[in-house]
């Protein structure tokens, strides 16, 4: 299991890029937590095996039909063990 923080710049908040986010994590079994920053960017954590948060990153570089993602910027992280995906709200 890895470990990944993620925040994504761009158009990424108002096009349900959260939702859609969670419903891909589910459906490729990474777990983690997802929340809209204040600057306007979105910040999640994901955990999976290497080759689910390979593709889950090649998904976070396209997000929903209406973002308009300019930046993904990743680093590793410990692993917290999440039991599934999760939206944060503030």
């Amino acid at each position: 299991m890895n470990h990944i923080k993620i925040r994504i710049t761009g158009k990424v908040q108002g096009v349900s890029f959260r939702q859609t986010t969670k419903a891909i994590a589910d459906q490729m079994s990474v777990r983690g937590i997802i929340r809209n920053e204040k600057d306007g960017s979105v910040y999640m954590e994901a955990e999976g095996d290497e080759t689910s948060l390979e593709v889950f990153l090649e998904w976070c570089n396209e997000g929903p039909d209406r973002a308009k993602i300019e930046k993904v910027e990743v680093i590793s992280g410990e692993l917290k063990n999440y039991r599934n995906f999760e939206i944060l709200k503030k």
